[in-house]
């Protein structure tokens, strides 16, 4: 089996109008009569690089990758401090999926996401259930106050020197309350060296939380003044309101994802993002199965997740027969 499929170009992409100003931009790869597939990017604010195609066997899917609101090739672009982010929440982008689903002509699509992806996932098949047909996930999160509390503070317990820097980029004042509030204020600021270095230090710190396995490697993307500022923009956006959910309420209702298959993966060196959110989200559903990856952190940030992902995208390449 391979670790990843070989590379491919698109054979349709567009721009969909979703409201509001926005634009969404969208890809399709693989068999344009295969088993629908589409992919929630982390971040937010990451955008969907073609990578993630090579998640699945093209002669079985259409698989469909698209640039959240704000960031990749979708419009207007975060990156700029003058675009509004407004009318950029999980509920929108909720409705950018099912409108896409829709002008695609897709009856139910099996959902793949990463990280932040995750949530997203979560949240578009517990308000759609029967427009997903089947799941995988890898990094769970729910972008929770409690994660986000984590990730931002709690860390700071496995990299106190790393987190102090991180803290102390923020004005005096700023320092004791939601740090990813604080950065997003920060990032609004008129001064453009003010930003850049707001966007420089999450983006550091971004780094840094996730380098718990050996191998780790710095994020190239983060070089990029404009990936930075665009990366750091939407994520802080989207924590200091912990991902715009009442809090906990993806756990609480994951009862609404009774009969949608899922696998989950999620490394036990992902202290970013604690095990626990995985273990307890497959609790509650019991139609997923967990695959808990020794020896590897967040992200594929090893063979045995990337394989572990391959795996459960060659395992659903069938769609389950209709009941007789």
């Amino acid at each position: 089996m391979p670790q990843l499929y070989p590379p491919a170009e698109p054979y349709a992409q567009g721009m969909l109008d979703v409201g509001d100003g926005n634009r969404v931009h969208w890809q399709t790869y693989g068999n344009p009569d295969g088993r629908p597939a589409v992919v929630l990017h982390g971040g937010p604010g990451s955008g969907a690089g073609p990578h993630w195609a090579r998640l699945f066997d093209p002669a079985a899917y259409r698989v469909v990758l698209l640039d959240q609101r704000g960031c990749g090739r979708s419009t207007p672009d975060a990156a700029d401090p003058d675009t509004s982010l407004a009318a950029n929440t999980t509920r929108h982008l909720i409705a950018d999926l099912d409108l896409l689903r829709r002008h695609l002509g897709v009856d139910a699509w099996l959902v793949l996401g990463g990280s932040w992806g995750t949530t997203l996932a979560l949240a578009y098949a517990e308000a759609h259930p029967g427009s997903v047909s089947a799941m995988v996930l890898f990094s769970v999160t729910n972008t929770t106050r409690r994660e986000v509390e984590w990730v931002t503070r709690d860390m700071g317990r496995v990299f106190p020197a790393q987190w102090a820097a991180f803290r102390d980029t923020l004005p005096e004042g700023e320092r004791d309350g939601n740090l990813a509030d604080a950065y997003a204020r920060m990032l609004a600021d008129p001064d453009p060296d003010v930003r850049d270095r707001a966007a420089r230090a999450w983006c550091r710190w971004e780094d840094v939380h996730v380098s718990t396995y050996a191998g780790h490697h710095p994020d190239p993307r983060y070089d990029d003044p404009r990936f930075r500022m665009r990366f750091a923009r939407l994520v802080t956006h989207y924590w200091r309101h912990a991902g715009f959910l009442p809090d906990g309420s993806l756990l609480r209702d994951a009862g609404r994802l009774a009969g949608i298959p899922g696998v989950l993966v999620h490394g036990r060196l992902d202290i970013s993002g604690p095990p626990d959110v995985a273990w307890h989200l497959a609790r509650a559903w019991p139609d997923a199965e967990l695959l808990l990856v020794g020896g590897e952190g967040h992200g594929l940030s090893g063979t045995t997740t990337t394989g572990a992902v391959v795996a459960a995208t060659d395992r659903f390449r069938t769609p389950p027969a209709p009941p007789a």
